[in-house]
């Protein structure tokens, strides 16, 4: 009968295309809560790491500062090993 093939193939694509709605809906929920959920987790990680500028700002300070200790005793060193092996060699 071609009128119930017709009724067949319409009941098909009607089925068909409420399970690609459920699904798009799906995708379309999770995509929301991501939006709503990144936002708050992007704000977080901002403001924790603006919170870490000041405290690495100093360490930064800190660390060019014991390198500049250790440079001046490694040329003091320096000096005395180049004094300590004039003085052997004599």
């Amino acid at each position: 009968n071609p009128i119930r093939k017709v009724v067949n193939l319409l009941q098909q694509m009607q089925q068909k295309v409420t399970e690609e709605g459920e699904k798009e809906k799906e995708l379309y929920d999770k995509f929301m809560c991501w939006c709503k959920t990144g936002s708050s987790d992007l704000d977080a990680s901002m403001s924790a790491a603006e919170g870490k500028i000041g405290s690495l700002g100093s360490e930064i300070e800190a660390a060019e500062q014991k390198k500049a200790q250790d440079e001046s005793d490694l040329k003091q060193h320096q000096i005395d090993r180049d004094a300590a092996i004039k003085a052997m060699n004599e």
